[in-house]
């Protein structure tokens, strides 16, 4: 290592959603006299945000979600060469692809210090048993060649330890960073959330965040409010992806009444719009999302999966249902809607579970620790 700063290459496949939203806020805030920062990734909507923040961002083009064995062998190439190159002290990765070629490429480079964090994982039980295993073998080889891995969720740790991913002494478990000062869901803020969303004040709004993708089962939102059936209820999905066409399909096709919101810079500022928040994905991390709903005030049903039940306790803090099954997840937003003391207690209650927590300083601190001093 030299003198100065610590040189930390964060490197994300796409700077986009709940992880590269994450991924940005820690490297903006750690101090720059003491870390500097490039943020490598393939694309991303908040590309303009971490420019605007002062961080280098570094585009390589190879660096792409969906397997792809020419992009994947280039990718690792140059990242290689930019990672020997530029002589960084710690490269720190976010999710599978950059993950797994960010850290082979670390390795190959030199580095000194190689931390990956783990928003998920890319081996669900939905999967075949053969495919399953060789994406867990795959994780405990680039395991050996981690030196820290940063868990989003206590749920997350476990099914680490429990895979036998890294040594028990390499796993730390991390939370979400959001901004305790974001609006909550007062009157007022409500009414203004509705105005840009170009809602009624009488409508009953089930809302959600995240990207339209068969990771988050929009579809299963869609037919939840098809199975909810009831008039004055509209759904609204703040999200961008490769499903945005299929979905607008689907909703034509159920008679649901449902707004695609697209990508959003002021997510924070339309959260107080919805009257219940539902996630209904297949698999999770910690959802960002869904802690931001909880600070904002919004009681949330979201599906058991992962460490969402870190903050979601059935019946003290939202309400669980199984994944795949959209007649639960309507049946429990109908309970929401019909009793709303039961909502109001529920919304109470989770954002005391979360005062104090998930704090963006919180999340500074652990990287200063995970990426060590000089």
């Amino acid at each position: 290592m030299t003198a100065g700063p610590l040189r930390v290459a964060t490197v994300i496949t796409r700077l986009a959603g709940g992880a590269g939203v994450l991924a940005l806020r820690g490297a903006v805030a750690l101090d720059p006299a003491t870390h500097r920062v490039a943020v490598i990734t393939g694309s991303g909507a908040l590309l303009p945000d971490a420019e605007a923040a002062g961080l280098e961002v570094i585009v390589e083009p190879a660096l792409r979600a969906p397997i792809s064995p020419a992009h994947d062998l280039l990718a690792l190439h140059r990242l290689t060469t930019l990672l020997r190159r530029r002589r960084f002290d710690v490269v720190h990765t976010h999710c599978s692809k950059a993950g797994a070629l960010g850290r082979i490429a670390a390795r190959r480079a030199g580095v000194g210090r190689i931390v990956h964090t783990y928003h998920g994982f890319g081996f669900h039980e939905f999967q075949s048993g053969f495919r399953r295993r060789a994406y867990v073998e795959i994780e405990r080889g680039l395991g050996r060649i981690t030196d820290l891995a940063l868990c989003v969720g206590s749920g997350v740790a476990v099914e680490a330890l429990r895979r036998g991913l890294l040594a028990p002494d390499r796993i730390r478990t991390t939370g979400v960073a959001v901004d305790h000062d974001a609006p909550t869901r007062t009157a007022r803020a409500r009414r203004r959330a509705r105005q840009r969303l170009g809602l009624a004040p009488t409508d009953l709004v089930v809302g959600s965040v995240g990207r339209l993708t068969y990771q988050k089962a929009p579809e299963d939102f869609v037919a939840a409010l098809r199975a909810l059936n009831r008039p004055g209820v509209v759904g609204v999905w703040i999200g961008d992806g490769e499903l945005a066409e299929p979905m607008r399909a689907r909703i034509a096709e159920s008679g649901a009444r449902v707004v695609l919101a697209g990508e959003r810079d002021d997510v924070a500022e339309l959260l107080p719009a919805f009257d219940v928040f539902a996630l209904p994905s297949r698999y999770e991390g910690l959802p960002l999302a869904i802690v931001e709903a909880m600070v904002c005030g919004v009681p949330v049903v979201a599906t058991a999966v992962n460490a969402v039940g870190d903050v979601v306790a059935p019946g003290e803090t939202g309400l669980l249902v199984p994944p795949g099954r959209p007649e639960l997840l309507a049946a429990s937003i109908a309970h929401l809607l019909d009793s709303p003391g039961v909502a109001d207690r529920l919304a109470v209650a989770a954002r005391a579970r979360i005062d104090g927590r998930h704090r963006i300083e919180a999340l500074a601190g652990t990287l200063v620790e995970a990426y060590g001093a000089r």
